[in-house]
């Protein structure tokens, strides 16, 4: 796997090359316990059906990629769309990217695109959270106990080089108290792209109206699909639906792109 250096961390990436040169490129935003890996061959089955340049990258702590420098916060999610993710598409010379993020990649998504308007060109979100839900502390709780009670950690950790950390990480930050008043709703109304929203109707981390409020708060067009026999993984769930609404999405937006 190759290695960039962004702001003082060697990151993973995978970078699969464009055959439709003059379409933007997609970037890969994973979810709370992924990486470039959890991504399995979704990735390259999107690129290979769109013909765009596709990037997928580990965050820092993530996969192979080097530790963050310090304690994660409640805010940790906002460094990421802030900081890391301006420092590594500038290291990897990428402007105005397709975003595609799934769950805390999502969200990291919508808050780079609220701050940053014309430094993308789109945005895919699948499952995103803009604000903490009881029913994804509950299935946080549920994943706590299957991590204490199954062989969990030994299968996460085929992703990553701290399995421990990543998950504990993820689990404590958005069970603790500080956390409960985490809201990204401010950053919607700031996003000027195309937006394409994607979440399971079985989702076991949030409910519809994470999805609906970006419909109603985001200015720019936004289509919702609400996929049915699918949970908080919709490109694991339904992958073929996914993929064909991705395709639809970005022959919408060429023109205007």
């Amino acid at each position: 796997m190759a290695k960039v250096n962004v702001l003082g961390r060697e990151l993973e990436y995978e970078l699969i090359s464009a055959h439709q040169i003059y379409r933007p490129t997609l970037v890969f935003l994973h979810e709370g316990l992924g990486c470039v890996g959890f991504w399995r061959d979704f990735p390259h089955k999107v690129a290979q059906a769109t013909g765009c340049r596709t990037l997928v990258f580990s965050r820092q702590g993530y996969g192979d990629s080097d530790p963050a420098p310090s304690p994660r916060t409640p805010r940790y999610m906002h460094d990421e769309a802030l900081e890391m993710l301006p420092a590594t598409l500038a290291a990897l010379d990428i402007e105005r990217p397709v975003l595609v993020g799934h769950s805390d990649g999502g969200s990291i998504a919508l808050i780079h695109a609220g701050t940053y308007p014309e430094a993308v060109s789109g945005l895919v979100v699948l499952a995103p959270h803009a604000w903490v839900e009881e029913e994804a502390l509950a299935g946080i709780r549920q994943a706590g106990e299957a991590w204490r009670q199954t062989d969990w950690p030994s299968r996460l950790g085929r992703y990553h080089r701290d399995a421990f950390r990543v998950f504990h990480d993820w689990h404590d930050t958005w069970l603790s108290p500080q956390f409960r008043d985490w809201n990204i709703e401010s950053y919607l109304s700031g996003i000027r792209v195309p937006v394409l929203a994607i979440q399971g109707k079985d989702d076991e981390y949030a409910t519809l109206r994470q999805i609906e409020v970006i419909a109603e708060q985001v200015p720019a067009e936004v289509e919702l699909l609400e996929l049915a026999d699918c949970r908080h993984s919709p490109h694991r769930d339904q992958p073929e639906a996914v993929l064909e609404a991705l395709v639809r999405y970005l022959e919408r937006l060429e023109p205007a792109a």
